[in-house]
């Protein structure tokens, strides 16, 4: 065991914005500087609490924002490289150390003495973040049980730990069955992938130590090779095996925590988990949230059924939820022009990274993002950039961690090695994960339309953070509630095929030229075409996620089939479309029992609501469309930068759009997005 003064993660690091020194960090330094961060952080929390001084804002709650820095940095590093390069020494270290993190935590929202104190102090006069910041605490105190008696707490405590234990196991049994289900295929079963790609799925096979070809699972239930497989056959085993996962390693996993998050709420005075968690969501209330769900499903299975009609005509036999992305696919191509693997041509990795996200922002935000190639990240193809302001004065570091590789979770996320607080003088470093197939051949990776929103959507995130401008760290960048999160992620993806943007990035990755009008003509035209299908599979794992977490714990005790729960769920809200999975099915919906959208995966459609009404605005303002001037662009980009990006949990979500938007927000540009014109708000 090394010595603790040799840990790189138990002291500030020294280089440019605190930037971990990856090269020095091995994986045994996280268990002692574990422990050693977890007591530091209880002996800071003491000294507040064993003061002699009377409590003040400064000795109380500046002084607990400013505890915990030590078990901040290691947490940060160690749950950043457990999902971006997972390995059994990574897993044996977070199955022994959650647990023992949930009870630090619940020592802390436990402490009579630390609650008192609170309580006592204000924000000092005309501190609003202040203000805000000491409502949110006491509320906080409260709802992780602060109120409740010695022997309530002691089971609350007792739930907690358990819950730690079961969502680390949920993401790794999900891993573990996603590597083991990645679907050999012979070479000719390929047929419809580019040569490059072959080469690809050959090299994921001997990454994996098997022979012939694999194509490792992506997230979510629907995988994008089955839009390019031109054998059915070859189809069904990749969806197949995709609906595998987890099944008989999560199953009671999933069930006991299903029983578990329920008996907590009930302790904490809720009738179910959804109750506990919507009402810190800006949609207040589960019913809210589940009327939002419950009036759009009708509509988009019926848009759903009708696409289904309409590539079974045009199918050479009988479709099944296999085939439906190919022959949606076909169908793309032949009444709109659009072809997927042409598409691709225009979308080179590094240049709609480069040309079009980073251009997009200088073009709104007026930040330059340039590459740091003398700053190390944790392995390669894994690049730091540095973000300056148009002043020229840094903003902080930004990672980019695109290409998938068999150690890495499935999905795509935005998450920080450090956040920027004012209080603690420090500025961000945000990463931004992806899982895109790596070409062998060393050639750009061409991506997806898909994957292009993707990258843009992830940068929203990271813009979240970068620009965060905050003074307390609790605060920072992407640290709001699940349904707001995802209102400037959404908002950036706009930005991938708005007129002054695309073309400049997507450009042929042979030829040069810039994608044509027709094409984009073409994209535009089939925009509405598919949306039945991609809103009905939202829909339907947004409705599991609220059934599973709207149980009392009678109810939850009572469930035993997973599959039959899910189908009840899906026919109450009117949601069942033959041929059409949920985009997650339990077993394998990370999100919910692996991360922290339980009860919250509603909120990419309740946020869509303020993205597409949001846009509108940008349109208003002449900030979009080929006749946009940088100024107006600019100018929008700055209000939008001041009133959301930047003030982070630091005022009131509704007001900073009302603020933004000059009045509530409005449905009806949603609906109109999804096709779901007439549908009642």
């Amino acid at each position: 065991m090394p010595k603790l003064a040799d840990n790189p993660l138990l002291t500030t690091s020294n280089l440019p914005y605190q930037l971990p020194p990856f090269a020095d960090i091995n994986e045994s330094h996280f268990r002692p500087a574990f422990e050693f961060a977890m007591a530091e952080h209880a002996a800071e929390i003491a000294a507040i609490v064993d003061s002699s001084e009377p409590p003040t804002w400064e000795n109380t709650v500046e002084a607990l924002e400013r505890a915990g820095r030590t078990l901040s940095r290691v947490s940060s590093v160690f749950f950043n490289l457990d999902g971006t390069d997972s390995s059994d020494e990574l897993n044996d270290i977070a199955a022994e150390i959650t647990p023992k993190l949930s009870a630090h935590t619940d020592a802390i929202y436990q402490n009579a003495p630390l609650y008192q104190r609170i309580r006592q102090v204000s924000a000092p006069e005309g501190d609003a973040e202040g203000q805000r910041l000491h409502e949110y605490l006491l509320r906080a105190f409260r709802r992780r049980g602060a109120d409740l008696s010695a022997s309530d707490k002691a089971e609350l405590s007792s739930l907690n730990e358990r819950l730690s234990v079961l969502a680390e196991q949920f993401g790794r049994n999900l891993l573990a069955s996603t590597k083991e289900l990645a679907v050999g295929f012979e070479e000719a079963e390929l047929e419809g992938f580019s040569p490059a790609r072959v080469e690809s799925a050959a090299a994921d096979a001997r990454a994996l130590g098997r022979t012939g070809f694999v194509i490792p699972l992506e997230l979510p239930t629907v995988q994008a090779a089955q839009t390019d497989l031109v054998s059915a056959q070859a189809r069904a085993k990749l969806y197949a095996a995709s609906q595998r996962r987890g099944v008989g390693t999560n199953d009671e996993v999933l069930l006991e925590m299903v029983r578990l998050r329920a008996r907590r709420a009930q302790l904490l005075g809720y009738r179910t988990h959804a109750d506990y968690v919507i009402e810190e969501e800006t949609a207040g209330t589960a019913e809210a949230a589940r009327k939002l769900l419950f009036d759009l499903a009708p509509a988009a299975a019926v848009n759903a059924a009708g696409e289904y009609k309409l590539i079974s005509d045009i199918a050479d036999g009988p479709v099944t939820g296999a085939d439906w992305p190919y022959w949606e696919s076909q169908l793309r191509a032949r009444d709109y022009a659009l072809d997927e693997e042409t598409l691709r041509q225009y979308f080179p990795l590094n240049q709609v990274l480069r040309d079009g996200v980073f251009y997009a922002a200088n073009r709104l935000y007026g930040i330059t993002v340039i590459p740091r190639e003398d700053l190390q990240a944790y392995g390669p193809d894994i690049d730091v950039w540095e973000v300056l302001d148009a002043n020229g004065e840094g903003i902080g570091l930004f990672i980019t961690d695109y290409y998938g590789r068999p150690s890495k979770r499935g999905g795509a996320w935005m998450s920080s090695f450090v956040e920027q607080s004012h209080l603690l003088g420090t500025k961000p470093v945000i990463i931004n994960v992806m899982g895109v197939t790596k070409p062998a051949d060393g050639s750009q990776a061409l991506l997806t339309l898909d994957e292009v929103t993707t990258l843009f959507h992830e940068f929203g995130h990271a813009l979240h953070g970068l620009l965060s401008d905050v003074r307390y760290p609790t605060f920072a960048g992407t640290s709001v509630p699940r349904d707001y999160v995802e209102f400037p992620s959404q908002i950036n993806e706009n930005w991938a095929l708005d007129a002054a943007v695309v073309r400049n990035y997507a450009r042929h990755v042979e030829t040069g030229e810039v994608i044509p009008d027709q094409l984009l003509a073409a994209i535009e035209a089939a925009k509405l075409f598919g949306q039945g299908f991609g809103t009905s599979e939202y829909l339907a794992a947004a409705i599991i996620d609220l059934a599973w977490h709207s149980l009392t714990p009678e109810q939850a005790d009572a469930i035993t089939s997973i599959a039959d729960f899910e189908q009840s769920a899906l026919q109450e809200a009117g949601l069942v479309v033959d041929h059409l999975k949920p985009r997650y099915q339990s077993t394998y919906f990370n999100h919910v029992f692996g991360g922290g959208y339980a009860a919250g995966y509603y909120s990419y459609l309740w946020a869509e609501a303020l993205d597409a009404d949001g846009f509108g605005w940008f349109t208003e303002q002449g900030a979009t469309g080929p006749g946009a001037s940088v100024d107006a662009a600019r100018a929008a980009g700055q209000r939008f930068r001041d009133l959301i990006l930047s003030r982070g949990a630091s005022r009131d979500y509704n007001q900073a759009f009302e603020e933004l938007r000059g009045r509530a927000k409005d449905v009806t540009p949603l609906l109109k997005r999804r096709g779901l014109d007439g549908v009642a708000s």
